[in-house]
């Protein structure tokens, strides 16, 4: 399986995201060096390509599979992207705050300690559905790193699109992830532009 192992500061500074947005609260010491010259077309659409790749972890063949999938369903296909993004169970988990970063959620869904709709499910890529039923496996539940994940997010707001209690173990997909869901900036439309070439 390939993986990412970018270091998380150093990316995020050159796609100019906050480190926050990753789930991590450390920042860089170093200053941001100033270009002086002006960045292509080009360069700016494959700069939120990186970027949105970054941030949920997915490589460069999944991701254009992703891109395909949106393009071939009506709609505004950048959002519909996004959407698609969204909607990936390591993704989800990291929304309902039983992970403090998306690599980790994606981890804790590869060992196995969640259920969708009752039954283990090990693949980060999976994606939720309406009426899907995410939860902590009944073994897992007795851990304390659930335990302390579930303390220190208890007060992180959540997407309008899962419905989940502060002090509970389990979510439900309400709704399906609208673009105003997303916590971040991204111009969608400069990828869709990229990819249409």
């Amino acid at each position: 399986m390939a993986k990412n192992m970018q270091p998380i500061l150093k990316r995020c500074k050159t796609l100019g995201l906050s480190p926050a947005v990753m789930g991590y609260a450390k920042s860089s010491n170093r200053n941001p060096k100033q270009s002086r010259r002006k960045q292509s077309e080009y360069g700016m659409q494959l700069a939120e390509k990186q970027k949105v790749k970054f941030i949920y972890g997915v490589l460069e063949k999944p991701f254009h599979k992703y891109y395909e999938k949106a393009e071939k369903k009506q709609g505004i296909t950048g959002e519909i992207l996004l959407q698609e993004l969204e909607r990936r169970m390591d993704n989800v988990v990291f929304r309902m705050g039983l992970a403090n970063t998306r690599r980790e959620a994606r981890q804790l869904v590869n060992h196995g300690h969640f259920t969708v709709n009752g039954k283990r499910m090990n693949i980060p890529s999976y994606q939720v559905v309406l009426g899907d039923v995410i939860a902590v496996s009944d073994k897992s539940r007795s851990s304390t790193k659930f335990k302390t994940l579930l303390e220190e997010n208890g007060k992180k707001a959540m997407p309008k699109w899962i419905d989940k209690a502060k002090d509970s173990f389990e979510g439900k997909i309400v709704a399906m992830p609208a673009r105003d869901d997303i916590d971040f900036d991204v111009a969608e439309h400069l990828i869709v532009e990229l990819y249409s070439k």
